[in-house]
């Protein structure tokens, strides 16, 4: 398995635009055993953008999930709208996966996850966020048509 999902990256931020990102996640092992399986996938968008008040900008923002094998993916700064995005491509459908936020390496909270959930294992673990009621991860409900 790949250990750098950087190297994945279809386009890279522009230095003078700050276009977003575009990461590509390798093909599940299912389609390369059954080429005439067709894996359902999706493509996701995910964005941050710093609290109202907050002018200090993040040296990195990071998504990590279940859909990455929990390695980092940069979010790219996007000018526009004085944020960071990156598109997720090749995520497995109809299943949920689990995911962090990380700016400057900690975890924030995500406003646009589909709900929280108790992480399982070390791996979400080592990501999740501690709320009033323990620790979360951010989750994403994958559903492909």
């Amino acid at each position: 398995m790949l250990s750098n999902y950087n190297n994945l990256s279809e386009r890279k931020p522009s230095p003078k635009t700050g276009m977003p990102i575009r990461v590509t996640l390798p093909h599940e092992a299912v389609a390369k055993k059954h080429p005439t399986h067709r894996v359902l996938t999706f493509s996701k968008v995910f964005r941050w953008q710093p609290p109202e008040g907050q002018t200090q900008k993040p040296a990195t923002v990071e998504i990590a999930g279940s859909f990455t094998h929990w390695q980092k993916v940069p979010l790219a700064r996007a000018n526009k709208l004085d944020g960071w995005q990156a598109t997720v491509e090749h995520i497995p459908g109809n299943r949920t996966h689990h995911y962090m936020l990380l700016v400057d390496g900690k975890p924030t909270h995500d406003e646009n996850a589909d709900g929280m959930a108790v992480p399982r294992g070390p791996e979400e673990e080592q990501f999740q966020l501690m709320t009033s009621r323990g620790g979360r991860v951010f989750m994403l409900a994958a559903q492909t048509k």
